[in-house]
């Protein structure tokens, strides 16, 4: 299956993180909230306007922006 930014996923849908782009400018601070290869992440909603989306990364829920999400890569 090929990898898909983040921010193509629908609520409900659940894809697993591949390692992060060194470049990412939140590279460090997403790893710290769990964004390490393999973990699974789930869309749990958008806002009414599409952003942010709010995720769920292990026991872990937090809201991103859409633009922040086009660079993290996943594998449904």
């Amino acid at each position: 299956m090929p990898d898909v930014p983040l921010d193509s996923l629908t609520p409900g849908q659940t894809a697993h993180v591949v390692p992060l782009d060194p470049a990412h400018p939140l590279r460090r601070r997403l790893m710290e909230l769990g964004f390490v290869r393999g973990a699974p992440v789930t869309v749990i909603r958008r806002a009414p306007m599409g952003d942010p989306v709010e995720l769920r990364i292990g026991a872990t829920l937090l809201a991103l922006r859409a633009d922040d999400l086009r660079l993290i890569r996943v594998r449904a």
